[in-house]
């Protein structure tokens, strides 16, 4: 079973993505932590390397395409990033998870811990703003177009094993068709 999660940052990807490799015991390759990871090596803020991301699409897409060739390689996997549903349209389920703005900012100031909710605020707005002109430039990508994907899931309304619930029960109707 491949599967991709995706959605915008603080809506809950990472959490549902190891959740369910835990309980699917399915590997998993991210995107979102290949990012950090990278601008963590440069030195940069996530807007930073973002901003270094626009000058240069050899980045981005160097993220993009390793994602793709790990999770076609794979038939027990989870691909989690932003574009995972739109880059591994051969996936068995594409989810996109959504928040609230206000939502997401809160968990990521409690994840990258700003010391100032303003700044996360901004700091989000900017990143997504960036990311959302790199996907439109790189790939012809409205990142707001759900197309893609064939389960939506509100992150705000559910726990993490409350989603885990609905995704299993989506998987297990999936393999019941092979």
């Amino acid at each position: 079973m491949r599967i991709t999660i995706s959605g915008l940052p603080g809506s809950g990807t990472t959490s549902l993505t190891y959740h369910l490799a835990e309980m699917h015991r399915l590997d998993v390759i991210s995107a979102g932590e290949v990012f950090r990871q990278m601008a963590k090596e440069r030195g940069m803020t996530l807007a930073e390397f973002g901003a270094f991301c626009e000058e240069d699409p050899s980045v981005d897409k160097l993220i993009d395409e390793r994602q793709r060739e790990i999770a076609l390689s794979n038939t027990h996997i989870i691909a989690e990033g932003r574009l995972s549903g739109w880059m591994i349209p051969e996936a068995d389920l594409r989810i996109w998870l959504k928040a609230s703005l206000e939502c997401r900012v809160r968990r990521i100031f409690d994840r990258d811990q700003f010391s100032d909710p303003d700044a996360a605020m901004q700091e989000t707005k900017d990143r997504e703003a960036c990311e959302a002109l790199r996907y439109q430039q790189y790939y012809d990508i409205d990142i707001g177009s759900l197309s893609p994907y064939h389960l939506v899931l509100d992150t705000e309304m559910w726990t993490v094993e409350q989603l885990g619930i609905i995704v299993s029960s989506a998987i297990q109707t999936l393999q019941k068709r092979e």
